[in-house]
């Protein structure tokens, strides 16, 4: 296994400083609500051009001092009791490391877990506490390859607003001129209560076995025969891409799930829907709720069947937010977040988490020396499977985590593989 060297640790401050009427970010019950660790991204570009491959640590610190100016909670220190941020302009976490060995060992790996060498030590599944809300590493591999890694704090940013901070902070990085526009007014939407005691809102999580990860392609053709066999065989109308890409998968886990104990068991599959809108897209937070869907019997996870149960929950809990107060969101998501909980403390059910960083942009971030070759995340300790756009065309990758045995007879299944492809990626 590869290692790494850190050969600098700083702290990077604030281009310009943050006013003292924004020193105290107050976080939002959504914020509260969430799990308090930092989300993984790493972005891999194995051919730097000649004239950037001496300035560009750089080049990321000062465009990264300027976007900072504008994303000023990540600079701060989030409060013991998950309520504020304390915007004192402490700076963000920034770190240049040493990869012995070429980007190619990592990325070819068959499991994705390689790539945990170009995160920073004790993150990204670290509490968020007493750890700058944004850590940055630049990895540098022997071939002249980079990884340019960033790990937000969840209690500040969802996957929405991290996307638009790693967008902003490219776009600053190939001009210096630009000015991102978040608004940090979560928690004017989703106000913190007065009377609730908060510590008992949280859902606890219990240690898991180790769990290992692999991702696959979708193409635009398979995807597109994927749906076609949907809307086929039911009366399901125009499926998305994660739709049935999503149905396909969790079919595939049932069927590894039989094979291993010979029966059918129940399923809940916990998907991230994006609040953006009703909520202004420009709001920085979290602004998520959780569609819960349910199979408990064999007939259930057919592909038609599950697209539709999934479109017609998701529409359920569309129409429920529809005439929702605001403010009344986050207590509704909590009690989503709860009744899932008590499912998986049951163990009555196989559980999956499913989310969504499509039409992000996060594929194709220039840092000013081209886009990467690939975009991913460090192997989290659950069963999930996150959906991205692919580097080129209308495909999609998902990013599948399952415990390291049940791994080895999902990646055999011919189903998966008749739709789905291992991601190998070429460096040279």
């Amino acid at each position: 296994m590869a290692s790494s060297t850190i050969i600098s640790r700083k702290m990077i401050k604030l281009l310009s400083p943050t006013p003292p009427s924004l020193r105290c970010h107050k976080l939002s019950f959504m914020d509260h609500i969430n799990f308090h660790l930092h989300s993984p991204y790493a972005f891999f570009y194995p051919k730097i051009p000649q004239n950037y491959s001496s300035k560009i640590s750089q080049i990321l610190e000062n465009s990264l001092s300027k976007v900072l100016s504008f994303y000023y909670p990540l600079a701060g220190k989030i409060n013991n009791n998950y309520t504020y941020v304390d915007c004192n302009d402490t700076g963000a976490e920034y770190l240049n490391v040493r990869i012995d060995c070429p980007m190619s060992q990592i990325i070819n790996d068959p499991y994705n877990d390689a790539v945990g060498v170009v995160f920073p030590q004790d993150l990204p599944w670290s509490s968020s506490l007493n750890r700058s809300p944004l850590v940055v590493q630049l990895s540098h591999f022997d071939c002249g390859g980079i990884a340019v890694s960033a790990c937000t704090s969840h209690t500040i940013f969802d996957g929405h607003s991290l996307s638009k901070f790693i967008n902003d902070w490219a776009s600053t990085a190939r001009n210096m001129d630009f000015k991102p526009s978040p608004q940090f007014n979560a928690s004017t939407f989703f106000p913190l209560p007065s009377e609730t005691n908060l510590s008992s809102t949280l859902p606890t999580t219990h240690p898991s076995k180790r769990h290992v990860s692999r991702m696959y392609n979708f193409s635009s053709s398979n995807l597109t025969r994927l749906k076609d066999i949907v809307t086929k065989e039911s009366h399901v109308k125009n499926p998305t891409r994660i739709e049935v890409a999503s149905a396909l998968v969790h079919k595939c886990g049932v069927t590894m799930s039989m094979e291993k104990s010979g029966m059918f068991k129940p399923t809940l599959m916990i998907h991230a829907m994006n609040l953006r809108p009703p909520i202004p897209l420009n709001t920085m937070g979290n602004a998520v709720c959780i569609i819960l869907t349910t199979t408990v019997t064999e007939d259930e996870v057919k592909l038609p069947n599950f697209v539709a149960k999934l479109q017609k929950d998701k529409q359920q809990l569309q129409d429920k937010l529809k005439d929702m107060k605001k403010d009344m969101m986050p207590l509704y998501t909590l009690e989503l977040a709860k009744n899932a909980m008590n499912i998986i403390e049951k163990g009555t059910h196989d559980v999956y988490g499913c989310s969504g960083m499509t039409n992000t942009g996060l594929h194709k971030i220039d840092f000013g020396w081209g886009e990467p070759v690939r975009v991913t995340l460090a192997t989290s300790k659950n069963n999930n499977f996150i959906f991205m756009d692919e580097q080129s065309g209308d495909g999609l990758n998902v990013l599948i985590t399952l415990t390291k045995d049940d791994m080895l007879k999902f990646q055999s299944n011919k189903e998966l593989l008749e739709f789905a492809s291992p991601v190998v990626e070429s460096t040279k």
